[in-house]
């Protein structure tokens, strides 16, 4: 069974508990999803550690339950780099 929009939300929210989750079923699937993150964690990171801090907090289930995730990060306007 594929993951669910919530379900995604809730692994995101639960490791970014200050991100913003937008979430978009691709193929109308419930197999292929969007995700738009907005975190001030990724703030300083570069956009691939960004993305592979999202799959960690997925978790195992990436690339079986859920099959596919388009996924764009960002970081609040009034973030700012972590340590400053």
């Amino acid at each position: 069974m594929p993951m669910d929009a919530p379900e995604i939300e809730r692994r995101i929210t639960a490791a970014f508990p200050d991100a913003q989750v937008l979430m978009v079923d691709l193929a109308g699937d419930g197999d292929h999803w969007a995700a738009r993150v907005t975190s001030a964690q990724f703030a300083g990171k570069s956009r691939i550690v960004q993305h592979k801090m999202v799959y960690a907090a997925i978790g195992a289930d990436m690339g079986g339950e859920l099959h596919a995730l388009a996924l764009q990060t960002f970081v609040p306007a009034t973030a700012s780099p972590a340590g400053e």
